[in-house]
């Protein structure tokens, strides 16, 4: 599987971009999967449906599966921040591309989301003078970068363009698994 990073500060349109992007790869024949970094207490269940009803009596983990779709939920017993590469082997094997949202940190190639503020200057600074991992920036003012760069730089509207130069760059998105873990 290729894994690919999507970094940026909150409203910068990460979950946008990777949203738009995902039709473009399955029209390439590409299965994708995505791994979302979430906040503290986020839930997909309601109260009152049995999963629900199940977890909050005291189960460490539920499945719940139908002909169309499957979803595990597990809690943990105390608050624990699984890495990226952890979620990572949770994912079927068999997939073409794993999009990576949220975690900016870490060691995966990655594309940098940066939009301009009012004034012209990006709303956060960037990183990919700092972390080597950025392989190329999707901006909302790609003549306007903060600092030069040899990085290849997209338009953020140019999912089309993004999701080319990805297939275009496949092997190097290969996925290895983590050294350290």
């Amino acid at each position: 599987m290729k894994v690919i990073g999507f970094a940026g500060y909150s409203g910068a349109g990460k979950t946008t971009l990777v949203e738009r992007l995902i039709p473009v790869l399955k029209r390439h024949g590409q299965r994708v999967s995505v791994v979302k970094h979430a906040h503290h207490k986020f839930d997909i269940d309601h109260p009152g449906k049995d999963s629900f009803r199940h977890r909050e009596a005291g189960a460490f983990e539920v499945v719940v599966a139908s002909d169309r779709r499957l979803a595990l939920m597990r809690e943990f017993e105390r608050p624990m921040q699984l890495g990226v590469h952890e979620l990572l082997a949770e994912l079927d094997a068999g997939v073409d591309w794993v999009l990576v949202e949220g975690f900016k940190h870490s060691d995966l190639p990655k594309i940098e989301i940066l939009r301009a503020s009012a004034d012209g200057e990006p709303e956060r600074p960037a990183r990919y003078g700092e972390d080597a991992f950025v392989t190329c920036i999707a901006t909302d003012r790609p003549r306007d970068l903060p600092r030069p760069t040899a990085l290849p730089v997209f338009d953020l509207d140019d999912v089309e363009g993004i999701g080319e130069w990805l297939l275009r760059q496949g092997p190097r998105f290969d996925y290895k698994v983590d050294p350290h873990g």
